[in-house]
């Protein structure tokens, strides 16, 4: 009896460094972008983050939260393959929004334990 409960335990513990060595993992070249000073006519500014699975299995966003109704995300649907690339768009409205702004995006995937947060700043120049 000991013999089945020793190797069933070793069986438990092997198979959790296995999952631990095989879930998904992004890295982005960047996390932050600075717009700059930006004039409030332009209307909307974007900027792109991108970001490459250096895990050992598919990376699925499963949603992307603005910390405001000014900032509009869009985002790769599909599951990134390891070694692959998706990106994550981030549009801002300046309409109306004279002044510095600091925003952030959080980023939800199937990675445990982990959330992403990215942020856009900038200053937005009043209409003349």
């Amino acid at each position: 009896m000991k013999k089945v409960s020793i190797i069933l335990l070793f069986s438990v513990l092997l198979s959790g460094v296995v999952l631990a060595q095989s879930k998904p993992e992004a890295k982005f070249i960047k996390k932050e972008h600075n717009f700059g000073t930006i004039k409030e006519e332009i209307g909307t500014v974007t900027t792109q983050f991108e970001f490459t699975n250096t895990g050992k299995s598919p990376l699925i966003i499963q949603r992307v939260i603005p910390s405001c109704g000014c900032t509009t995300p869009t985002y790769t649907r599909e599951p990134i393959l390891p070694g692959k690339k998706g990106k994550i768009d981030v549009k801002y409205s300046t309409i109306a929004r004279p002044g510095t702004f600091h925003k952030s995006v959080t980023v939800y995937t199937n990675v445990p334990d982990t959330v992403y947060v990215l942020s856009i700043k900038g200053n937005v120049t009043p209409r003349k």
